[in-house]
Order: C-alpha cells, then sequence, then structure tokens
C-alpha cells in the first residue's frame, strides 16, 4: 500500500527542539508505517498522543482475543455508523494487509455470521447505548457461532474507540475527500504563533486574528473574560450543602435544556455505496435520552451505582488482560491535562471548564454523577457551545466548518483540539460504561 496520501504533509514540529513531539510522531510512523492526520493533530498534545497510540496498537496489533482481520473489519462497520470514510477506507486497507477476505468488504452481508451478531450491539452503542441490555450480551454468548467473554470484551472496546474516533476525526476536519487530495483541515494560513504548549505548530492552521475574534465574542456574548470569572468564582466556592433533590433537579434541567437544542440534518454527500454496504438501519440515530417513549423508558445511569473506576475497569481488565489501564490513561489524560492557558491568558485553573464538558457529555446519555453539581454546566458552557458539543458526540458526521468556527472563537485551535480530545474520551466512556454494566449483569 502506497503512504503518500497519508505522508504528504508529514506535519513536524515547528520548533525543531521540540523533542517530546518529534519523538511521538517517530513512534507513530514507525508504529503504521505513516504519519496519519490523526496523529499529526493530536500532535498538539504530545503526552495524550503517545497514550493514544499505545492503546491503538494494543486493540489492533498486539496479542489479544480477536484475529487481526476482525479487529480492522470491526474498526470499518463502526466508522460506517457515523459515515466516516476516512477511518472506513484507512481499515480496508488495513484489513486487506492483514490477509483478510476480500470478498468481505462487499459488505456487512459478506462477513462470518459471528460478526453479523455483533452488529445490533454496534448500532445501539453508537447512538442509543442506553438500550444496551444482558439480553444483547446473553445473544452473542449463545448463539450457534459464539463469542467468548473475552472476545466480545475486545469487541465492545473496539467499536466505542471507533465510534468516538468519528467524533475527533469530523470535530479536526479530517475526512476522506480533503485527506485523498493531501491536506489536512486548515482553518486559517495565518501564521499566528500557538505556545500553550510544547508542541505547538502553526501548519494545521491557526484561527489567528485574536482581536477580530475577541470583538466577535464579544458581540455574541461568549466573552473568555467572563467565563474565566464565573471559572474562578466556582474554583473558590466552598462546597455548600445542597440537597440531593436539588441536584437531581439541576440535572434534569440540563437534560431538558440539551433536548431543547436541534442538530439540522445537513450530512455531506458521500459516496453512499462505498459506505452503505456497511450499514444496517441507517435511520437509526441518537435520540435524546430525556425524551424517550414512556413505554420504553430507561431509568437515568447513576455513575454511583456503576462507575468505570469502581466496576468498569476491572470488568475490562479481568477479560482483556491490561486494556483497562490503558484506557484509564487515556480518560485521565485526556480530562486532567491542562497547560494553564485559555487563549492568550496565563494561570488559568480550568479544571471546572473541563469537568463541565465531560459531565455534560454523560449527562446526554443519561449518566449522572451524583456528587456533580449541574449548574456548573449552565454556568460555563454557552448555548453554541453546547449546540457543538451535542453534534459532535452525536451526530459527528452533520458537523460543519462553521460549527468549528462559531465556538470558542478566542480559544487556540491546539485547545479547541483539546476540547475535541475530551468529547472523544467521555463519549467513549458513556458507551462503555452501559456495555459493561449489561455485560457484567449476564455474568452475575
Amino acid at each position: 500500500m502506497s503512504n503518500d496520501t497519508y505522508t504528504s504533509t508529514m506535519i513536524i514540529p515547528s520548533n525543531i527542539a521540540d523533542e517530546q513531539t518529534h519523538s511521538v510522531f517517530m513512534d507513530a510512523f514507525i508504529q503504521n508505517n505513516r504519519l496519519d492526520h490523526v496523529s499529526q493533530v493530536m500532535g498538539y498534545h504530545p503526552d495524550y498522543l503517545r497514550n493514544f497510540l499505545t492503546t491503538q496498537n494494543y486493540l489492533l496489533r498486539e496479542d489479544g482475543p480477536l484475529p487481526y482481520d476482525y479487529r480492522h473489519y470491526i474498526a470499518i462497520i463502526a466508522a460506517a455508523r457515523h459515515h466516516c470514510i476516512y477511518l472506513v477506507k484507512l481499515h480496508e486497507q488495513e484489513f486487506l494487509l492483514r490477509n483478510g477476505n476480500p470478498e468481505w468488504l462487499k459488505g456487512i452481508a459478506y462477513a462470518p455470521r459471528k460478526i453479523q451478531d455483533l452488529y445490533e450491539i454496534n448500532k445501539i452503542l453508537a447512538h442509543r447505548p442506553w438500550l444496551i441490555n444482558k439480553e444483547h450480551m446473553m445473544k452473542l454468548l449463545k448463539t450457534p457461532e459464539p463469542w467468548s467473554l473475552s472476545e466480545l470484551m475486545h469487541a465492545i472496546i473496539l467499536l466505542t474507540h471507533f465510534h468516538s474516533l468519528c467524533s475527533f476525526v469530523y470535530g479536526c476536519g479530517i475526512n476522506a475527500e480533503l485527506d485523498i487530495d493531501g491536506f489536512t483541515y486548515s482553518r486559517s494560513s495565518s501564521s499566528s504563533s500557538d505556545t500553550d504548549s510544547n508542541s505547538e505548530n502553526n501548519e494545521v492552521g491557526e484561527t489567528s486574528n485574536h482581536s477580530h475574534a475577541q470583538q466577535m465574542s464579544r458581540d455574541e456574548g461568549v466573552g473568555l473574560e467572563a467565563l474565566m470569572e464565573k471559572m474562578k468564582k466556582l474554583n473558590e466556592m466552598s462546597l455548600e450543602e445542597t440537597s440531593q433533590e436539588e441536584l437531581l433537579k439541576r440535572f434534569h434541567s440540563v437534560e431538558h435544556q440539551s433536548a431543547e437544542i436541534t442538530v439540522p440534518n445537513s450530512k455531506k454527500s458521500t459516496p453512499r455505496s462505498e459506505l452503505m454496504r456497511y450499514v444496517l438501519d441507517d435511520e437509526f440515530s441518537y435520540t435524546d435520552f430525556v425524551t424517550q417513549d414512556k413505554v420504553n423508558e430507561v431509568p437515568t445511569f447513576r455513575a454511583c451505582d456503576y462507575s468505570w473506576d469502581d466496576h468498569g475497569f476491572s470488568l475490562a481488565n479481568r477479560l482483556y488482560t491490561d486494556i483497562g489501564n490503558l484506557l484509564d490513561d487515556k480518560y485521565t489524560m485526556a480530562a486532567n491535562m491542562t497547560y494553564y492557558t485559555m487563549g492568550d491568558n496565563r494561570e488559568v485553573d480550568t479544571s471546572s471548564f473541563r469537568r463541565a464538558i465531560w459531565n455534560y457529555i454523560h449527562c446526554m446519555y443519561g449518566i449522572r454523577h451524583d456528587d456533580y453539581d449541574y449548574s456548573e454546566v449552565n454556568q460555563l458552557l454557552e448555548r453554541n457551545l453546547k449546540a457543538y458539543i451535542k453534534t459532535l458526540t452525536c451526530y459527528p458526521e452533520r458537523l460543519q466548518k462553521k460549527d468549528y468556527d462559531g465556538v470558542m472563537r478566542e480559544f487556540k485551535h491546539s485547545e479547541k483540539v483539546h476540547v475535541n480530545l475530551m468529547i472523544m474520551e467521555a463519549r467513549q466512556q458513556a458507551e462503555l460504561l452501559y456495555a459493561l454494566r449489561a455485560l457484567n449483569r449476564y455474568m452475575t
């Protein structure tokens, strides 16, 4: 396979002295025989990129329960749910390199029955993970061609990994048409510096004219100064005794406000035959958790009853050695990573902003953190940012460049990439929590 498509615009750090970024780019190239565009954009945050590459390499290339061709085919059907041609094409090539049967690439109907049986949970996890239950697990584990527990764990993590990676690919404008033409999503041709981490480089395309952006933000009431003032107040506030009833009320308020945000269905034209052969029931998509039919109502998922730290982590490790550790490192890095900057401002504590994004995503999937005050979401996330997060989390294929340009105007490009990383990881964790809870209920 030629690597020209993926290396023709290799992005090397603008500061060659940045040994950390250069080193992780070299590792990525050695692992994949290319420096793909996903790695290039993630290169803004080299510590995170190293964790991401280690996890993805473990899932796809190292010893594990599933055959290598199965792994890449699962990546294909996961990415196809969001019409992500970039990832579908990439893993079709990898599938063939792993001696996969070319017949399978004619469509899901040509794949082994065992993979076809996986499709129902692929569809549900991608769009409405709260519908996953132990009966879905039983069907896979008790069929004539049954999955083993370890195989199913591997498959579930692959599905959630590539569903969420679709969100990052669309959020950073990495798509097949631009990639084939040999360049990534360029935000601007300006040469403004972006120095909030050692890995900054300007060749990805920086939103540069800060004074213009600040004026537009003020016009729209999305000023960075106001946001930082709110964060400062929240960080300085002592924990008040707020009743569980009041916290629950605030959670439901955020749920209902999220449901009021509509995402236009403006799908980009895609070569449907190349994607739709892997897609069944294309009309099945995200619906707001809070508006589900009363007949099929699913109760809110309380994180205190089944959490990643206390339950999911250990189950994942038990069925697929070390994967829990790798995922935990990746989640922790994405959620806690900070350079103490926001736009041109230094020494900023961004913890409350990062926590609001993570918990808002879980809220859209019906997951409630009992110890979190959801009023912070409304204080820190403007409506247009909520709309961006909802689109990228639930309908990534509908995201347009104007959506990216219209939010976080005073943020540097690397900071927007960080937000996209948090969206990706919070989404995967939400999907996994539902799947692992269902699997745990089947096992017990």
